[in-house]
């Protein structure tokens, strides 16, 4: 038996519940959600799946993601939710020996962008939030280090969690990014209507930093539009959010996105897709959000 999730807060969250829950003693697998998608993941007979979409050799399945949804039967649990932990922990209520309801409720809300103005802007001042900023799945050698932050989340509280020697010293660097970040931010993005669309792709490797912070800087738009290039200049990879504050746009993000081979969540997802096919992609993403029509929801 093996946790196979990704690497964001609510799959390290999945993996705490999970490990809980159940006699699970190997490694959790991390992957993208594109990973499963394009059948690159060995997924075997008796694997777990959380927060990524479906794979029919899986043993059970857990997901809250719009575009993630299946029509067979499983074994699992599926539903639109703030998170896939709040799920996950839902169905295994009755085995779990620690209370975690405020490290789900914290999920739930982080995961669904569900923040305040203040903690937008000073992710500091909350470990949750300030912890989940430390988790990027675009850098694999990191695995040591989710894997510890799950370890840490099962056996401690969040206030001796942010204690540890290796999380401080991450979060200390994510606050630093952050400052970093919002110039960056600011320079890299152009408005038109009511989209924001940042493009970091003059850098050879992407800025990182809050992904809430757009939202406050430019609180006229409606959704963010951030494109970067993958792992070599041979791969774009496409990001989109409706803004937390200015919450009108209609656009269901996972159901657009799954027709460019990515997925996610009405408000947010991803997607990725060669080089080439960006001058016809990128237009046409950016121009079904500038018409923001409820009609887009529609396949």
């Amino acid at each position: 038996m093996r946790i196979v999730t990704r690497a964001d807060f609510d799959g390290v969250v999945c993996a705490v519940i999970l490990y809980e829950a159940l006699d699970i003693t190997v490694p959790v697998k991390w992957v993208e959600p594109n990973e499963i998608q394009k059948g690159l993941v060995d997924i075997k007979e008796g694997d777990i799946l959380a927060n990524l979409p479906y794979s029919e050799n899986c043993e059970l399945w857990f997901d809250h993601h719009y575009s993630n949804r299946v029509e067979m039967p499983f074994r699992g649990a599926f539903k639109i939710a703030p998170s896939a932990a709040g799920i996950v922990y839902e169905y295994y209520i009755d085995k779990m020996r620690r209370n975690f309801y405020e490290l789900v409720k914290e999920t739930d809300r982080i995961d669904s962008a569900d923040l305040t103005m203040d903690e937008v802007l000073h992710p500091e001042k909350y470990p949750y939030l300030l912890i989940s900023m430390t988790i990027s799945g675009r850098d694999k050698s990191d695995e040591k280090y989710w894997n510890k932050l799950v370890e840490l989340l099962r056996k401690h509280e969040i206030a001796d969690v942010i204690e540890d020697p290796e999380v401080k010293k991450r979060c200390n660097k994510v606050i630093k990014e952050n400052r970093a970040y919002k110039e960056l931010l600011i320079k890299s993005t152009s408005i038109t209507e009511q989209v924001a669309v940042t493009d970091f792709r003059s850098y050879d490797t992407a800025p990182v930093g809050n992904r809430f912070l757009v939202y406050s800087l430019f609180p006229e738009t409606v959704v963010q539009v951030k494109i970067r290039f993958g792992d070599d200049k041979d791969k774009i990879v496409l990001s989109a959010g409706h803004s937390i504050f200015n919450r009108n746009c209609n656009v269901n993000v996972g159901l657009l996105l799954s027709e460019f081979g990515g997925g996610g969540h009405e408000g947010a997802g991803g997607c990725s897709f060669s080089s080439d096919k960006a001058s016809e992609y990128i237009p046409r993403i950016i121009e079904t959000f500038k018409e923001n029509r409820m009609e887009n929801n529609k396949k």
